[in-house]
């Protein structure tokens, strides 16, 4: 298993870092090979340790779900050093036993999205496959969970986030459709290929889900409106924001996890077929894998 010194980065709404006692350093502008990141990263140092935000949807929420620049996203902060990315969502409620408030730190996801974001760093003349029987990093999920229990008692760990395309919200039938069969925790529009591109690119990735909803499920509450979630987001930004610092300030210096070399024996085409713009495209995120 390979070994990394941890650096931490996040991916979530520009209100996440608006926190006290966060010391902006600089901002990156980082062009990609795969296009410009959402927006600009934000360094930041927080007890003295570096940390990296980008808002997913850009600073204003200009992007969709959909048109999040998502190889972008996790390129630019691999280039920064970044080995875990934190990935803060709003996302509905799938299950009785969660409520608008609660913290999530699911364990699994379920690809309901249509095909139409990129989500390999794979294609153009070369061939990988990267095994995800397990999206998100059990250590990761660990330190998140203990970070989130010391801000709040209203935390649910594990269970299956359903990823759909959106923009809308699920019809009331897709919504008991998925209850019935794939029996998720919460439901959500960006996980992937966010997560896909995050184990791509050999980085732990977890995340916390702040609970807005009960999408339109649940017949005892009113169906799901932007209002509400909006509401209920804003009342969670500080909650997050205290998560995220717990949860920097206490994570290991190494972490040690296969993770790390995923990619290892992920790629299946021949070094001399690689054509050469596409291995100095992917010589950051593969290096020496490229032959």
């Amino acid at each position: 298993m390979a070994q990394v010194k941890v650096q931490l980065g996040v991916i979530g709404g520009s209100g996440v870092y608006q926190m006290a006692g966060v010391e902006r350093v600089r901002e990156h502008t980082i062009p990609t090979p795969f296009g410009d990141p959402s927006d600009v990263i934000v360094e930041a140092k927080i007890y003295s340790k570096t940390i990296y935000f980008l808002p997913r949807h850009g600073r204003g929420h200009r992007w969709l779900p959909s048109e999040v620049n998502y190889r972008a996203n996790i390129y630019a902060l691999k280039s920064l050093g970044v080995t875990h990315v934190l990935a803060v969502s709003a996302v509905g409620i799938m299950k009785d036993d969660i409520h608008p408030g609660d913290l999530v730190i699911p364990d699994q996801i379920f690809d309901r999205t249509k095909g139409i974001r990129p989500s390999t760093f794979f294609g153009g003349g070369i061939v990988g496959h990267v095994e995800f029987a397990d999206p998100f990093c059990a250590d990761f999920r660990g330190w998140i969970e203990t970070a989130a229990r010391k801000v709040s008692d209203q935390v649910y760990s594990g269970g299956t986030y359903v990823c759909i395309e959106g923009p809308q919200f699920s019809t009331r039938a897709e919504s008991q459709h998925y209850r019935e069969t794939i029996q998720p925790s919460v439901i959500g529009m960006t996980a992937l290929p966010e997560a896909k591109l995050a184990r791509e690119a050999e980085m732990a990735y977890g995340m916390l889900a702040m609970a807005t909803d009960y999408d339109c499920w649940h017949q005892h509450e009113a169906d799901v409106t932007v209002e509400a979630v909006l509401a209920v987001l804003k009342a969670n930004t500080d909650k997050a924001n205290r998560v995220i610092k717990e949860l920097l300030n206490s994570l290991p210096d190494q972490h040690q996890s296969r993770i790390f070399e995923a990619a290892k024996h992920a790629i299946m085409t021949a070094p001399e077929m690689i054509p050469l713009q596409k291995k100095k495209d992917l010589a950051l995120l593969y290096g020496t894998y490229l032959g």
